[in-house]
């Protein structure tokens, strides 16, 4: 392979001011980072320690293999909501390695609300389980939760997707020989209770872990009997009478301790084989990315000098360099692992439809993960091009992202907007993973033209009721359209509502989409497959 020329002057005016401008940019990111892992309020964490229990971070940590990282999903979910009262969602996720076996790994934060559960929870754990079933990897649940936050209970329990999918997603992740563990660390309760009762094997903590369908409030008021937590479904309980639970635990350490010993009888699964080199850094330094993004979000920032500082040895064997040019398309290695990378140099026009879709058939029969590196505004407009059938053409590519068949791993760099979005394996056309750089930006288009589109509405219905248009109050109204969207499509604004799996920093990129293709290979990939290509 080729190795990539860059131009970059890292010396130039421009590449300074982009620098400066992002790390300004990346210490507010580490500054809310930094605010929502600490976890609940001070005396909540005083009252979780003084019991002798580990906080959810620290269990994980002692969970997975020493040395070994632990992708953290969803970090941010539920920031700026809730009036940040549910910091993480009151809940952590991710992916570790457990025994040299990769594994995700939903731990309930008890410092926050006692762990229970609002919407934003609920659609955390339910994307950690539905990345355990398109990785086919076990689960283990560190549980120490009150189950469903009774105010917020209608926007949380009767739908589909709501808590009750949390236990019917165990059930079709066992029966696909994806192994459900569960650790009962604290209180599990109500629809809670069915967590350890429907995983493969449970562990309980003596004198902290209870299951149980009505806790001791609810006994008492529905039959007036009187009983403690213990009696009535206590680890002695659950372990010596009823069997709900199968493994007695002293505290949090011995019961993490079990759990990796269970994973040592877990057999090894098929794993798609993919070549993999040896790892080798980037000939040019990933630190230049901050001076390589544009501060000016208009400015297209030149993919082929990320990919540069993303890929071993910045090399890359482009495919149709010279056609179709707002379309960059290539293969790479990343840690060492092969991938395909699709990467936005402008607008989409039909010929950029047609050069990814014949991409995206080469990964699929050549059995590559594919990487996209999303910066786009968009497909191109006019009636040139509407004549032209660049929907007929865009279509293809579209429907060529729908069903690759090999993993789709998404980075958004830049800006994500309108049907771009979906052509470049946005959220909606289920890639294995989706994440933000603190720079990047999604909505249904920009904010000066969603202003601009409005206020021409506006006016149109004002000129055709034959009322007199009011130029002070149409700018008002843009400033505030310009300001909503400026809000609305921020990378914290939509990690917030889970519409991707997490913020990275650029120099984190490359060992997390490494981990993302590692992850992939625990299921075999599925022969190639299209439908109806309108042709």
């Amino acid at each position: 392979m080729d190795q990539i020329v860059s131009h970059i002057q890292i010396d130039s005016d421009e590449f300074l001011e982009n620098r400066k401008q992002y790390l300004e940019l990346l210490d507010k990111h580490h500054d809310i980072l930094s605010r929502v892992m600490r976890g609940g309020p001070s005396h909540a964490i005083d009252k979780h320690r003084a019991r002798g229990k580990l906080l959810a971070r620290e269990r994980i940590d002692m969970l997975v293999d020493p040395h070994t990282p632990f992708l953290e999903l969803n970090t941010l979910a539920a920031y700026g909501q809730h009036h940040d009262g549910f910091p993480s969602a009151g809940i952590v996720t991710g992916i570790g390695v457990i025994h040299g076996r990769e594994a995700v790994i939903i731990a309930n934060d008890a410092t926050v609300k006692g762990g229970t559960y609002i919407k934003e929870t609920i659609r955390k754990h339910i994307r950690a389980q539905e990345i355990a079933m398109q990785n086919h990897l076990p689960c283990v649940y560190m549980v120490d939760s009150g189950g469903v936050f009774l105010p917020e209970q209608a926007r949380v329990f009767p739908d589909k997707d709501d808590f009750g999918r949390i236990f019917y997603n165990q059930a079709r992740l066992s029966a696909m020989g994806c192994p459900q563990i569960s650790i009962v660390m604290g209180s599990c309760t109500a629809g809670g209770a069915y967590v350890p009762a429907m995983s493969d094997e449970t562990i309980i903590v003596k004198n902290q872990g209870t299951i149980f369908i009505g806790g001791p409030p609810l006994v008492k008021a529905a039959t007036g009997e009187e009983v403690t937590p213990e009696e009535l479904g206590g680890a002695d309980v659950h372990t010596s009478k009823s069997g709900v639970a199968d493994h007695l635990a002293e505290n949090d350490q011995h019961a993490i301790t079990i759990c990796r010993s269970i994973f040592e009888t877990l057999q090894p699964t098929e794993r798609q084989p993919l070549e993999r080199l040896p790892a080798e850094e980037p000939a040019y330094r990933p630190e230049e990315l901050y001076g390589i993004i544009h501060s000016n979000p208009k400015k297209q920032t030149n993919p082929y000098e990320i990919i540069a500082r993303l890929v071993d040895g910045s090399r890359f064997h482009e495919f149709k360099a010279r056609y179709a040019t707002t379309l960059v398309t290539g293969f790479a290695h990343i840690m060492g692992y092969p991938v395909g990378i699709i990467a936005n140099n402008g607008v989409l026009f039909a010929e950029s439809s047609l050069k990814g879709t014949h991409f995206i058939q080469l990964c699929n029969f050549r059995k590559i993960p594919i990487l996209f590196l999303q910066n786009i505004t968009g497909f191109m407009v006019g009636k040139a091009y509407e004549n032209a059938g660049l929907a007929r053409d865009g279509a293809k590519l579209v429907h060529a992202v729908a069903n690759a068949n090999v993993p789709k791993i998404t980075v958004i760099t830049g800006g994500s907007f309108g049907a771009g979005n979906y052509a470049m394996a946005g959220r909606a056309f289920d890639p294995h993973f989706l994440f933000m750089w603190p720079n990047s930006r999604i909505a249904v288009m920009g904010g000066e033209q969603a202003a601009n589109v409005l206020a021409q509405v506006k006016i149109d219905q004002l000129k055709a009721a034959g009322k007199e248009v009011n130029t002070e109050e149409i700018e008002k109204m843009r400033a505030g359209i310009r300001a909503k969207y400026e809000e609305e499509s921020s990378a914290w604004y939509s990690s917030s509502r889970l519409w991707d799996d997490g913020i990275i920093e650029p120099l984190q990129t490359r060992q997390v989409v490494a981990m993302a293709i590692s992850v992939s290979l625990n299921k075999k990939f599925e022969e190639p497959r299209s439908g109806v290509y309108r042709m």
